[in-house]
């Protein structure tokens, strides 16, 4: 089976709508890894001041 692809001006391939979501969900679950990650970090960082008994609050 042959697909019609289509390119812009810019030389850059126009999306279907299946791959536009698709990228969007890949883009979400990297942002969410992302602040998974800054959350973790932040509790790391609370838990060492306390340590040192610097209330992190």
């Amino acid at each position: 089976m042959n697909w019609l692809r289509w390119w812009d001006d810019g030389g850059n391939l126009l999306l279907w709508s299946s791959e536009q979501a698709e990228q969007e969900r890949q883009r979400a679950d990297q942002e969410r890894q992302r602040a998974d990650q800054e959350r973790q970090r932040a509790e790391r960082l609370a838990a060492k001041l306390r340590e040192l008994g610097v209330n992190p609050d």
